[in-house]
């Protein structure tokens, strides 16, 4: 007998057994390949991303994501850099990762004009970077801590992975990295990769 549809997606229409990689997924690394997978095509479960697939707007940067995921950041939001009459965007990207990483990833803003807002384990803020405007008016702003640090975050983690991971990303940092320039498309995604391999 053929499965139904209630029994091989979510609500929000993902691959339950896709999410079945998840469950075992403990590890940041880990963690950043089933997101490369997803940005790849090959997966339709992203944790705590509740679409089957990315927007149309990711499209021509989810190649170079997929490589920062594979190199030690797992990804959770991101954005090209837009400018299209009165709205514009600023590339960044946002994700979790370790001490280190997070030290490299904050010297960008020390040789470039490239903005990384680092947030410690446990840390709770809410700054307001302007990074998404509509007819002049801000609808997208980064600069809060995306750790979970709730019970009913962490629950919500654990729900969409596993314990284990979600305990983890209460440990991990928590970084932004932004381009300041308003429309600029080609400098962040090529900055962050080199500065996630520079050890390697």
């Amino acid at each position: 007998m053929e499965p139904t549809e209630a029994e091989v997606r979510d609500q929000f229409g993902r691959n339950l057994e896709d999410k079945g990689a998840w469950r075992q997924a403990t590890t940041l690394d880990a963690a950043g390949e089933l997101t490369a997978r997803w940005l790849e095509g090959k997966s339709e479960y992203q944790a705590a991303t509740f679409t089957v697939r990315y927007d149309d707007e990711t499209e021509p940067i989810a190649v170079e994501l997929a490589a920062l995921n594979r190199s030690g950041l797992f990804t959770k939001e991101s954005q090209p850099g837009l400018q299209v009459g009165e709205s514009a965007q600023r590339q960044y990207v946002t994700g979790f990762c370790s001490a280190e990483t997070a030290a490299d990833l904050l010297a960008l803003s020390t040789r470039s004009d490239l903005v990384t807002v680092a947030h410690a384990p446990g840390e709770s803020s809410s700054a307001s970077i302007a990074v998404t405007l509509d007819g002049g008016e801000v609808v997208t702003v980064l600069g809060s801590s995306e750790n979970p640090v709730t019970e009913d975050q962490i629950r919500d983690w654990a729900e969409e992975s596993n314990e284990s991971l979600a305990l983890l990303l209460a440990d991990s940092w928590y970084v932004e990295i932004l381009d300041p320039v308003w429309g600029r498309n080609d400098v962040l995604l090529p900055a962050v990769f080199a500065a996630l391999t520079a050890r390697q």
